[in-house]
């Protein structure tokens, strides 16, 4: 993607990293960045309404924690993406797609739920995966890009929701897209060994950074797909799936590393976030979640979690509706919300482990990834 030069990126990957004491002094030395705007992509980890303006609004109970009410965002309360926002003193994010009461001052989520890095060949109605893949985000981004400068030039409340010129090459920009094309292949039948023979290929098609998750641990995953008793590890995940994402990971690196060759005028980090959802799933009792891998929000089976009656599924019983993928009454205890997503509490859990730069590369803390090191 062709950012301006002064742009910095928020690199999110599964590879450990080390903190650097030397560097995160001389860090805590400058002054903290501000960022006038954030630009997101991705998928569902980061989604704030991109899917529901397009398909319809993710339905309740989605959102009861914190907003009340369907946001936009398939959980129960806010994402990573929102606590990032906070934290920097700005609002959150408007998704591109939606057309009502947006804000574009402070920047735009061009993720989409289901998005996949790699352009899928079905509908989202056949195997769930958005039709919007990040070369489609780009595309929108680079229309966003010039045609909210010729619309700010209309004055008024236009030039007032719109990001200023300037803001595009001083922006956060955020990655959260990946795991979808993993379980790709794993819903179209393949092998661990078929989906690790791709990966070269889905890093080759993407042209910045991205990130996934430990998706082995994900019940929507254990569920669907037969794992043999010897393949679970000590907390429960199935280890092929997780060897996978390792495997991609490593190769992520090494386009990390071009990429800081390549674009030599942008701050570049990258965090550990595999790591610290492994450990609040393999570890999630001792930091007050109660329940790690089954779902907070759904119905039956080991991990109360059911494809064809997820969260907010209802059934018809003696002529009425009612309701079977019904939400936990704490989930604040849980550390998965539908089977696919984390819950706000984990979603809190994560940002509070990364905002600091322990887990980054280089170890520089989220206020001042403007810095290039």
């Amino acid at each position: 993607m062709a950012f301006g030069l002064s742009s910095v990126f928020v690199i999110t990957i599964f590879a450990i990293s080390f903190t650097n004491l030397a560097s995160v002094s001389l860090v805590l030395a400058r002054k903290p960045c501000r960022f006038p705007a954030i630009f997101n992509f991705g998928d569902s980890n980061s989604d704030t309404g991109g899917l529901s303006a397009a398909f319809g609004q993710a339905p309740p109970p989605n959102g009861f924690s914190y907003f009340g009410a369907p946001a936009g965002r398939y959980t129960d309360g806010r994402l990573l993406i929102d606590f990032i926002a906070e934290s920097l003193g700005l609002p959150y994010l408007s998704a591109f797609l939606d057309s009502v009461g947006t804000n574009f001052s402070h920047g735009a989520n061009f993720a989409t739920a289901g998005s996949t890095i790699r352009p899928q060949n079905t509908t989202l109605q056949q195997s769930g995966f958005s039709p919007i893949s990040l070369n489609v985000q780009f595309y929108e981004f680079n229309d966003f890009h010039a045609r909210t400068q010729v619309v700010r030039k209309r004055g008024g409340v236009f030039e007032i929701l719109m990001p200023k010129k300037e803001h595009f090459s001083n922006a956060l920009y955020t990655f959260d897209i990946g795991q979808n094309d993993l379980t790709a292949g794993y819903f179209s039948n393949m092998s661990t060994d078929d989906v690790k023979a791709y990966v070269p290929d889905v890093l080759n098609q993407f042209q910045t950074i991205i990130q996934a998750s430990p998706v082995g641990c994900l019940p929507y995953v254990m569920e669907r797909i037969p794992v043999l008793a010897g393949q679970i590890d000590d907390y429960g995940c199935a280890s092929p799936f997780n060897a996978v994402a390792q495997f991609f990971n490593r190769g992520l690196k090494k386009i990390v590393e071009q990429l800081r060759k390549n674009l030599p005028h942008a701050a570049i980090t990258y965090v550990d976030v595999y790591s610290v959802k492994y450990s609040l799933i393999s570890q999630g009792r001792k930091h007050g979640f109660k329940h790690p891998l089954r779902t907070c929000c759904g119905h039956g089976g080991k991990y109360n979690y059911n494809k064809n009656l997820g969260c907010g599924a209802k059934v018809n019983k003696h002529g009425k509706k009612v309701l079977v993928g019904a939400p936990c009454k704490d989930p604040w205890t849980y550390v998965n919300w539908d089977g696919v997503h984390f819950t706000e509490a984990a979603n809190k859990y994560i940002f509070e482990r990364i905002v600091d730069g322990s887990l980054s590369d280089p170890p520089t803390p989220l206020n001042m990834a403007c810095y290039r090191n």
